[in-house]
């Protein structure tokens, strides 16, 4: 069997959440795949981040995108005689020469929170519609996410497996270096955001929130805000200057890979502030790390934390802010949701995931209907 995947999301200098879930897959799966082979696509510009000798490598040149998906993939599909391919976005090619399995990881691309874009959202809801229909299975993040999807777009249960996102073993408790410090200008101690800087990730209310703890607790702390664009940092920094505590807001930018244990193992608490989410890693990362976490009570993130996160509205600010200041100023509450957040993140092994992903593609490749899978 050869399975297929598409890795043009791995691109210099980032790493997405899709790129993630693509690249603790395969870590995993090619060390426990005997007899298959792993044929992995790429355009000009994409890095090749795992390696393995049953892999291989095959760039497309650039072209348009579509015609990258729906003439030269499939053509390559064929002639490299794939089993079965791995989509790790919502789409895939519509007539490819094998089965296709998309990973939707959630529906933000048809209904961002908060922005209406009615013709916009109908045209891409119909081509969700029409991918997911073609597909010979679907993997989604979690129970939430799958529900979403089975209301949009119209497809049989039996079709989408809830598998979660995998953490990387990297995630674990790692000291806080000086070199780390100066590197992020950070001092301790500090509450940590860190993803992206969406509007749904509700990064104005956890300033807000911040800005509204009691002054004594405020000036003790930095608020850490990482991630994100130049362009969203800049609103971050006017909201904060315009709030008055700019002199305790750090934006750091883009942390490097290898620098995120630390990061998450150092920090106070950690924030997840979201209006919704398809599952919500970041907290999970922070938990593997060690760290006490309060996230929001929407989207997947209440499935993922369980209850080992202390959970709060997202849009009260009011609520967040006594979420902060209770776990900061209570060291044994601090203390035991660093002990539940290590336990819940166990759960979520690299093995576990790539084990589920690797069985649905091999019943799919091997003409089978898929098992329903469930987190």
């Amino acid at each position: 069997m050869i399975i297929g995947t598409d890795i043009r999301e791995w691109q210099p200098g980032v790493r997405p959440g899709i790129g993630r879930f693509l690249e603790e897959f395969l870590l995993a799966a090619l060390a426990t795949m005997p007899e298959e082979r792993v044929l992995l696509v790429g355009d000009s510009t994409c890095e090749v981040r795992v390696q393995a000798p049953n892999m291989d490598v095959v760039r497309i040149p650039d072209r348009w995108t579509p015609w990258w998906d729906h003439i030269s993939l499939p053509r390559l599909l064929a002639r490299r005689q794939v089993s079965v391919f791995l989509s790790p976005y919502y789409k895939g090619p519509l007539f490819a020469p094998c089965p296709v399995v998309l990973t939707i990881h959630d529906l933000f691309f048809i209904g961002y929170p908060g922005r209406r874009r009615p013709s916009y959202d109908a045209f891409m809801t119909r081509l969700a519609r029409l991918y997911a229909r073609r597909a010979a299975a679907i993997i989604a993040d979690s129970e939430y996410s799958k529900r979403r999807i089975l209301e949009r777009l119209g497809i049989t249960s039996a079709k989408v497996s809830v598998i979660p996102v995998a953490l990387g073993v990297e995630f674990r408790t790692a000291p806080l270096t000086d070199r780390v410090r100066a590197r992020y200008a950070i001092t301790e101690p500090y509450i940590l955001y860190l993803g992206a800087f969406k509007p749904h990730k509700n990064l104005p209310r956890l300033l807000q929130a911040f800005a509204g703890l009691d002054e004594p607790l405020r000036a003790a702390h930095q608020l850490v805000l990482a991630g994100g664009d130049r362009t969203s940092q800049q609103t971050c920094l006017a909201l904060a200057r315009s709030l008055g505590i700019a002199g305790r807001v750090v934006v750091p930018g883009q942390i490097r890979n290898g620098d995120l244990p630390a990061l998450y193992s150092g920090c106070a608490l950690f924030v997840l502030p979201s209006l919704d989410e398809g599952f919500g890693l970041p907290a999970l990362e922070a938990m593997a790390c060690g760290a006490p976490v309060i996230a929001s009570n929407r989207g997947a993130i209440p499935e993922v934390v369980g209850e080992a996160a202390m959970l709060f509205d997202p849009e009260n600010v009011q609520a967040i802010t006594a979420a902060i200041a209770r776990v900061l100023t209570h060291a044994e509450l601090k203390a035991t949701l660093r002990q539940q957040g290590l336990a819940r993140a166990g759960k979520f092994s690299r093995d576990a995931t790539a084990t589920r992903v690797l069985a649905l593609l091999r019943e799919v490749g091997a003409g089978q209907s898929p098992k329903r899978s469930n987190s």
